[in-house]
């Protein structure tokens, strides 16, 4: 029986920087130098998207006009060292990426990775991760392409580096729409983060300071936001995929006809056990319903 062949991870939000916010400063830093002021929401309104379109997104929403291509890549061309300079500081492993990964490979299981960033962004976040002991298998990202998301190109590119195949024995986690998107168009599985990522936008501390109620609502109203992308199922981290429920095989969101792949239950304050990977990612795919691949 065909089992899963590779996961493909997001970064920022979801294997590193918990709440996604080194993107999110730079480019509210880049639009205030040119005297546009951009909030929070609208900075992480397009996340995951290669970061020209992000720039171009952001420009038409704030001039309410078509941007010239030259206006935007100006804007791209400060973008770039600035959002270099901020990664090397704002990059940090989330805890339990490492293990997770670990456990994937000891069962396995390929583990590959897609991002917005350019190359050389790219290359800064893998030597950070080496250095706290995360090392995907492949990182891709749009240079090596012909587009970024929410195109399937780049985890097409990782399943012919990685040897995996067919697409729907592989699962794409990422943090925003369209890395859902991505991973949909591609015809894989996909699963949403919450709480590490995009939607919640906090520190692992800031959000570990919030009283358990407010935890659970933020959580909770992710969740109910990454539900808006089909064929997905939202978890709290990255780490989530290593939990399940003894009695259920459920996820919020999915019905009990349709099980969620591999035993996924998103709750936001369980201690996950690693343990418990093996069992969960060696189901058949063939007893799972199998996405429809839908490309843009």
């Amino acid at each position: 029986m065909t089992r899963i062949t590779a996961v493909i991870f997001d970064w920022a939000g979801t294997t590193v920087d918990h709440g996604s916010l080194a993107p999110v400063r730079t480019l509210q830093k880049l639009f205030a130098h040119r005297g546009i002021a951009v909030t929070e929401d609208e900075a992480r309104r397009d996340m995951g998207i290669h970061k020209k379109d992000h720039i171009r997104a952001l420009l038409l929403r704030k001039t309410g006009r078509r941007p010239a291509e030259v206006d935007v890549e100006d804007f791209f061309a400060e973008f770039k060292p600035m959002q270099t300079e901020c990664l090397a500081a704002s990059s940090n492993v989330i805890a339990g990426v490492p293990e997770t990964v670990e456990q994937l490979h000891a069962r396995g299981i390929k583990v590959g990775s897609t991002t917005g960033y350019t190359r050389p962004m790219l290359e800064i976040l893998l030597a950070v991760a080496a250095s706290q002991g995360y090392v995907p298998d492949c990182a891709i990202c749009p240079d090596d392409t012909a587009a970024g998301r929410p195109w399937p190109w780049m985890c097409y590119l990782n399943a012919i580096r990685l040897e995996a195949y067919p697409m729907h024995t592989m699962i794409k986690i990422g943090d925003t729409i369209s890395d859902i998107e991505e991973g949909r168009n591609a015809g894989m599985w996909t699963v949403g983060i919450a709480r590490t990522g995009n939607m919640i936008g906090l520190t692992a501390r800031e959000f570990a300071a919030l009283p358990r109620s407010e935890q659970s609502a933020r959580i909770e109203a992710a969740r109910r936001s990454l539900r808006r992308a089909p064929t997905m199922w939202p978890i709290a981290s990255a780490i989530s995929i290593l939990w399940s429920n003894k009695s259920k095989n459920v996820s919020r969101g999915a019905s009990a006809r349709e099980p969620a792949p591999f035993g996924l239950l998103a709750r936001p304050h369980h201690c996950l056990a690693l343990h418990r990977l093996c069992r969960l990612l060696s189901l058949p795919v063939q007893l799972l319903r199998q996405p429809a691949a839908h490309h843009r």
